[in-house]
């Protein structure tokens, strides 16, 4: 799209929110002020800027707090939302079914789907979003490059993980051959994109991880050696672990190991690695992962949809395992939208632990929690030096009236859409939409290349 470029005032207070979500207990009552991309200021409540400002948003119909972060996403799944043959399926035949119809992605196709994905993401509150593709069938060979495209057309953050897949239904895996990968292209064009868009320190909007899919998708030789070239190369690690109890079988028949034995065995057990879902572990396991610094993205909504089973966040977190959250794959969501998966979390884990989950815990696993996933420091709370990455909920629909905790009732009340969205002191999303997007063009193209991808 031809994205208009906003100038960022100088400084730009953002004053008196109707409440304030910090991440960090923090006072900004009064607002926050911006310059430069980053909060160079809170205000107390009641207070004033120490110095004067060029501009001032009145966010006083506003619930002010950090952009939201997605840790656990597969962009090019919008293409296959809510499909008949896998609307009611676990996660194994879902896949089975599924593999045939993604192994017909084209470049046009994708980008089309990571540009709803990541539109969908924005106008929810999101400002960084982690995205795990591993499917790079003949023709696709660039996948990670188109997404780096869309990324910075919309003018979100990153973390693009080079997925992979190397063990096919020939050798005792689940996809088809036509979607694996030989490890020596694997690893060559790993390195290639994380010497070309590799971003370091605070404010970086492109990150590139390594990704072998899964313990039912990848040899062991391409998971240990991706361990070696992350270690070489400084970058993290991703795969999806402990999902179902029909992965942790698969492990003990072809590994002879449970999923984090076999996490060790290759090399990933360290705070360089991420896991997506991390449902089914023993306590033994829980304490191992908090020692080594591992971390899990919590993706209720699809574990709920696959009935693949209930992440135990406050025993992860207890133990020190960094918890952020993920909306995983928009064909087992099937939406993209991090202020309700916020809820999604707050709910299921409610229902583990019991109704005192407080609503602030479920705003830190999206905020602060995912930062520490994603190894960031820069993102996910509002202090001085942050990134100025911010949404900003209006509370007046219907379904807010009658509410009086404004935080509380961002997730109690159903809150799905952001009315602006800030990246790195950017007005990304004004009055609920994301300028110079043709959000009607893009649905039209993206549902026909949807339906012929299905048409084969």
């Amino acid at each position: 799209m031809a994205h208009p470029h906003i100038p960022s005032p100088s400084r730009l207070w953002i004053k008196n929110p109707l409440s304030v979500f910090t991440a960090n207990g923090l006072d900004a009552g009064g607002g926050i002020v911006v310059s430069g991309g980053i909060i160079a200021e809170l205000v107390p409540a009641g207070g004033h800027p120490s110095a004067p400002c060029s501009a001032v948003f009145d966010a006083s119909a506003h619930v002010l707090m950090p952009g939201l972060i997605n840790t656990h996403h597969h962009f090019y799944q919008t293409l296959t939302r809510a499909w008949g043959p896998v609307a009611n399926a676990p996660l194994f035949p879902w896949l089975q079914n599924l593999y045939p119809v993604w192994a017909r992605l084209t470049p046009g196709s994708l980008e089309l789907a990571v540009k709803v994905a990541l539109a969908e993401l924005l106008l929810s509150g999101c400002t960084t979003a982690a995205d795990h593709h591993y499917l790079f069938p003949a023709g696709l060979e660039d996948a990670i490059d188109v997404e780096v495209g869309v990324v910075r057309d919309l003018g979100m953050r990153a973390t693009l993980t080079r997925g992979s897949m190397t063990l096919g239904t020939d050798d005792g895996g689940l996809p088809p051959q036509s979607t694996v990968q030989r490890p020596e292209i694997i690893l060559a064009d790993s390195e290639r994109l994380i010497s070309r868009y590799h971003e370091r320190g605070d404010g970086a909007v492109i990150q590139i991880a390594l990704a072998p899919c899964s313990p039912f998708s990848v040899t062991k030789e391409i998971m240990a050696e991706s361990a070696l070239m992350a270690e070489r190369l400084d970058v993290r690690l991703h795969t999806h672990l402990a999902e179902t109890i029909d992965e942790e079988d698969f492990c003990l028949s072809m590994f002879g190991l449970r999923t984090v034995d076999y996490l060790d065995s290759v090399g990933w057990l360290g705070n360089r690695t991420w896991l997506g879902h991390g449902i089914h572990f023993n306590d033994d396991e829980i304490a191992r992962l908090g020692a080594a610094g591992t971390a899990v993205a919590h993706c209720p909504t699809s574990n709920m949809r696959l009935a693949s089973g209930t992440a135990r966040v406050l025993e992860l977190e207890a133990a020190g395992v960094p918890v952020g959250l993920g909306v995983d794959g928009s064909a087992s969501n099937d939406a993209s939208n991090m202020i309700l998966e916020a809820r999604q979390a707050l709910y299921l884990q409610r229902l583990r632990y019991g109704a005192s989950v407080p609503v602030e815990r479920a705003l830190g696993w999206a905020t602060r929690g995912s930062a520490a996933v994603l190894g960031r420091s820069d993102i996910g709370q509002l202090a001085p030096g942050m990134q100025a990455d911010l949404a900003l909920f209006r509370l007046d629909d219907l379904r807010f009236s009658g509410s009086h905790d404004p935080i509380a009732a961002l997730l109690l009340c159903g809150a799905d859409r952001a009315d602006r969205v800030m990246v790195g002191g950017e007005w990304r999303v004004v009055d609920g939409q994301i300028p110079g997007l043709d959000v009607a063009g893009l649905i039209a193209e993206h549902s026909a290349a949807a339906r012929k991808l299905m048409n084969g």
